[in-house]
């Protein structure tokens, strides 16, 4: 009988196996259909964004932005500028079709060279689709101005989290950790300034002191 591998080693072995390929290839089969199978909690959203330091004036920036699911809120909450970025290229043409006016980068948000700091940045819905979490918290977090925040955030619980991405997306997603997991490796660039996780919602939001 082989001896059963530790669950560290799994991870381990499933970041290896997933490559920016594979993502972006599975993002762009899914944007012409992205749209339609939206289904919005503004009001979360809203306290997600809220937590995220997103106020009138800031130059926000969204990582992971599909579509531009969060573009809206973010002209409702008057930001200053926001630049959007993604590695699917289809759901940044049919992002940039919506909003026009906003800036959108396609590439890797994990080492797309920035030509300016924010005052927030936000990965919303996206956090599991990034196999290395804490080398993309350490590279965001040198595009921040001081007094700016670093957002990962979900609207639904890391269970039914999980359950999501175990269908079609399961080869291109890795399990969201605990939040306290989480927490303990924004502490190591950022300080903490929320921590929630529930049955509805995952975040955890630091600031640059």
């Amino acid at each position: 009988m082989k001896p059963q591998k530790k669950q560290g080693q799994r991870i381990k072995e499933k970041i290896l196996m997933i490559n920016q390929k594979e993502i972006s290839d599975f993002f762009d089969k899914a944007a012409p259909e992205w749209d339609a199978h939206q289904k919005r909690d503004t009001e979360k959203i809203r306290t997600i964004l809220d937590l995220a330091g997103v106020r009138k004036g800031c130059d926000v920036l969204d990582v992971a932005c599909g579509t531009g699911v969060l573009i809206p809120d973010y002209i409702f909450l008057e930001a200053g500028s926001v630049t959007a970025i993604d590695i699917s290229s289809q759901m940044i043409s049919i992002a940039r079709g919506k909003y026009p006016e906003t800036t959108f980068l396609l590439g890797d948000a994990e080492t797309y060279e920035y030509d300016r700091l924010f005052d927030a940045i936000v990965i919303y819905d996206a956090s599991p689709h990034f196999p290395d979490i804490e080398r993309l918290i350490k590279r965001l977090s040198s595009f921040l101005r001081p007094g700016g925040k670093l957002t990962i955030a979900h609207s639904m619980g890391r269970l039914k989290l999980d359950a999501h991405h175990s269908g079609s997306a399961k080869k291109v997603s890795l399990h969201a950790m605990p939040a306290d997991e989480l927490k303990e490796i924004f502490s190591r660039y950022l300080t903490v300034t929320a921590t929630i996780s529930d049955e509805n919602m995952y975040q955890v939001t630091g600031i640059l002191q």
